[in-house]
């Protein structure tokens, strides 16, 4: 109990900035007891995760491989992974006490955990075997404790992180930031871009009082004000969420990221261009998106604007490719999706070949149309901008080139989106059957027609043509579910929302 005690105190440390603190207080316990060993490797490795840096992976790596051999000191001794199969009746689990159950979690935990670590340490894939085989490991174990009574559904998942963040125990702050990263970010990019804000605002109440200046309440505070539309209270609350600790920087990256956004909503290019810089000089999370974005955002800057800057747009689109990284063997799809459109300014073409309105791809790629649609005055500056684009291409028609057609789709399917958030349904449909209609004719964003037909589909089920919807919805899954093998890999993307979607019967 004194140990559960004491790391609740080290998670209130924690959830208030002081970092350090919950460290040094869980370190000389972290080899004793399981509880410290769990949450003092569980911080550095988040620690590592943020930074992205080798010598914090190694670290976070080497806490974990600490913390597991002192689970281990309290899992039976015949240990339910090795006799997995031998176990699997009522009898021997009954054999486990509380505090072996206890230590079965913590150790499926800290496998997860290491196993995260050893994805991104490198590509080498003797490393990503390895990482496999301990989500494995990790995964026998819950299959275990769902076999006594935990449950894998989605569902009954949610309603028990939801009675996690009711509570009082030292879980309840982490089931509260788990279900707002899956209202916040997961539904939004995983579904249909409908969050459930008034849950969220309900669950994170309690904790933001009790931490008023806890970075990561505020972010969450200002992710939710941000899907409810009110853009420039969500700038503020990021602001203060910068402000408020200098202990961990990686949590002002957090915040830039989502000032770079909220400024790409308003089109204030300037200002977007700022915070993407910050990102390119200080986060390592992904500098090939980066520098891409840094280069898309500058690209709708007036050219006087840009040369204001003394950044290069053609140096900084060719510098993505050789910025790009592999995890567990593999390429991060945005980054190979910010390649192969970083292609149309490689140095061997006769010149470069413009991107159309690129800041306004990326915020569809990030599902950003979404978060717009609340508020008509953004949806409107957006449309006009879309629209600008749309004759300037028509203007230049008679200077066709091989991504002329590409171009004019992504136009479309963009205004398209406008027009579906400033509730235009007939005009959008126009517009999404424009690209539909194209597909043939595309020569390199084929990832354009099923995110067109999903966009369809949902303006479909705003008009209560549930029917259509459900069919247009299945066309596309049962059309794309093979085809990134081929075609642009972010459009993995929508495979997973199309999935989602029909599984969880969004549609309705």
């Amino acid at each position: 109990k004194c140990g559960l005690e004491e790391c609740a105190v080290a998670l209130n440390l924690f959830l208030s900035n002081k970092f350090t603190d919950a460290l040094e207080l869980l370190r000389p316990w972290a080899k004793e007891s399981m509880y410290h060993a769990l949450g003092y490797s569980t911080i550095v490795v988040l620690q590592a995760v943020m930074t992205f840096e080798q010598q914090d992976i190694q670290n976070g790596i080497s806490a974990m491989k600490d913390a597991l051999q002192t689970c281990q000191k309290y899992r039976k001794k015949c240990t339910v992974v090795e006799s997995f199969s031998s176990l699997l009746s009522r009898g021997s689990l009954e054999q486990l006490t509380e505090e072996e159950m206890h230590a079965e979690i913590c150790y499926a935990e800290c496998l997860l955990q290491k196993a995260a670590l050893t994805f991104v340490q490198d590509e080498n894939m003797i490393n990503f075997i390895k990482g496999g085989l301990k989500i494995r490991t990790s995964y026998q174990i819950y299959k275990l404790l769902e076999f006594i009574g935990f449950s894998g559904n989605r569902e009954l998942g949610l309603l028990q992180l939801q009675e996690g963040a009711s509570g009082r125990s030292m879980r309840s702050p982490l089931c509260c930031l788990t279900i707002l990263a899956f209202h916040t970010y997961i539904s939004l990019i995983l579904g249909t871009g409908e969050v459930n804000v008034v849950e969220a605002e309900n669950l994170l109440a309690p904790f933001l009082r009790q931490f008023p200046n806890g970075s990561l309440m505020l972010f969450y505070h200002a992710r939710i004000e941000l899907l409810k539309g009110n853009v420039e209270e969500a700038q503020e609350i990021f602001r203060k969420c910068i402000s408020v600790q200098e202990e961990w920087k990686q949590f002002h990256h957090l915040c830039y990221w989502e000032l770079m956004w909220i400024y790409v909503f308003q089109q204030n290019w300037m200002k977007a261009y700022y915070y993407s810089d910050l990102l390119c000089k200080e986060s390592k999370w992904s500098k090939a998106t980066y520098v891409f974005l840094k280069a898309a955002i500058l690209s709708m800057l007036p050219e006087e604007d840009v040369v204001a800057t003394k950044e290069d747009v053609v140096t900084l689109f060719r510098q993505v490719d050789s910025l790009k990284q592999r995890i567990a063997g593999k390429s991060i799809p945005t980054e190979k999706f910010a390649v192969r459109k970083s292609r149309r300014y490689s140095a061997s073409l006769p010149a470069p070949v413009k991107l159309i309105v690129p800041a306004l791809e990326m915020m569809y790629v990030w599902n950003g149309f979404p978060v717009v649609s609340k508020r008509k005055d953004l949806s409107e500056n957006l449309l006009v901008t879309v629209e600008k684009a749309e004759a300037a291409l028509q203007n230049e028609s008679k200077y066709e080139n091989d991504y002329s057609v590409d171009d004019e789709c992504l136009v479309k399917l963009l205004k398209g989106c406008c027009l579906k958030n400033l509730q235009r349904p007939l005009q959008a449909e126009l517009c999404f059957n424009h690209v539909i209609q194209s597909e043939k004719l595309l020569k390199y964003d084929h990832y354009l027609v099923p995110f067109t037909l999903f966009e369809l589909a949902f303006l479909y089920k705003s008009q209560g043509e549930i029917d259509k919807a459900i069919k247009t919805l299945e066309t596309a899954r049962n059309n794309y579910k093979d085809y990134s093998m081929d075609f642009a890999s972010v459009s993995n993307g929508i495979c997973y929302r199309l999935d989602l979607v029909l599984k969880w019967k969004m549609i309705f």
